[in-house]
């Protein structure tokens, strides 16, 4: 008997888990038992010359006791100052669609309201543009049998939804990476306030701190940058500590560039004749 396909329950839960307020019973797969026809059934319930069945070999193909749809019906939520509804969110996801995003290829249709006014149909094969006015109050997505058969993964496309309004968190980190940032926040937390920021951070790329024995250094490779680290602060140390003033290479440069008529001119009058007389003494000499 048709039944729901679990890429397709993974999108359900992903919905009812993060939107506050959706009616579990407003977001279906599987048809009532007296549907015939469509993508909310399987091939125990298409009939003949079925339209989720004949017009495209990927439904052809991939006809099984699947259901291949996913109804989503009313809701509203405030996220990021914004209000968020089944309208805008149908209106985003048919914009993907017409875009030809990655994640949303595995869409035949979605039959929507923009405004709660008037339905619509984005249908991928350009068969049809209308649709019965239940879909004022809720939305309806057929995915091509071929993507249930398969069990590929429907959840990017809305999970990046959920993660654009603000429900979700940005999660393109592996679990490893998520083991680290939590790492590197444990020490953030321990040593704030007792040490200037510049030290903290060295003494975590170092993976020392000896007045917290509860530290955990990050990740290996960072003991390496924490050697440079120390190294490039003692050059800079002794640098700053240098005087790179040489007086006489100064004087000597800025007196190859004169003429003795320049020499002359700048000697001021008072003090030419003891000049005159110290060089006179110095040619006899």
């Amino acid at each position: 008997m048709t039944t729901a396909p679990a890429n397709l329950l993974a999108v359900r839960r992903l919905l009812l888990d993060t939107i506050r307020g959706l009616d579990p019973a407003a977001v279906g797969i599987v048809g009532d038992p007296a549907h015939r026809g469509g993508y909310h059934t399987g091939s125990d319930r298409v009939v003949p010359n079925d339209y989720s069945v004949v017009e495209s070999p990927r439904d052809s193909a991939g006809l099984t006791l699947y259901a291949s749809a996913l109804d989503v019906g009313t809701f509203s939520v405030r996220s990021g100052g914004t209000t968020h509804n089944l309208q805008s969110f149908s209106t985003w996801c048919v914009a993907q669609c017409r875009a030809n995003t990655a994640d949303s290829r595995d869409l035949r249709e979605i039959i929507y309201s923009p405004d709660g006014k008037v339905v619509r149909r984005w249908d991928r094969l350009g068969k049809r543009s209308t649709g019965d006015d239940s879909h004022l109050w809720h939305t309806h997505f057929s995915f091509f049998r071929d993507c249930t058969k398969a069990g590929r993964d429907q959840t990017p496309l809305f999970r990046r939804y959920l993660t654009g309004i603000g429900l979700l968190e940005d999660t393109d980190m592996t679990p490893e990476e998520h083991a680290w940032l939590e790492t590197v926040h444990k020490n953030l937390t321990v040593l704030d306030g007792r040490n200037p920021v510049g030290q903290i951070y060295t003494r975590m790329a170092m993976g020392e701190d000896h007045t917290n024995p509860d530290f955990v250094v990050p990740h290996p490779s960072l003991k390496s940058l924490g050697a440079q680290l120390a190294s490039l602060q003692t050059a800079l140390t002794a640098l700053a500590n240098k005087d790179f003033t040489d007086e006489s290479a100064i004087v000597t440069g800025v007196l190859a560039g004169l003429t003795p008529e320049k020499i002359a001119a700048a000697i001021p009058p008072t003090i030419a004749r003891q000049v005159a007389d110290e060089l006179a003494k110095r040619l006899v000499a």
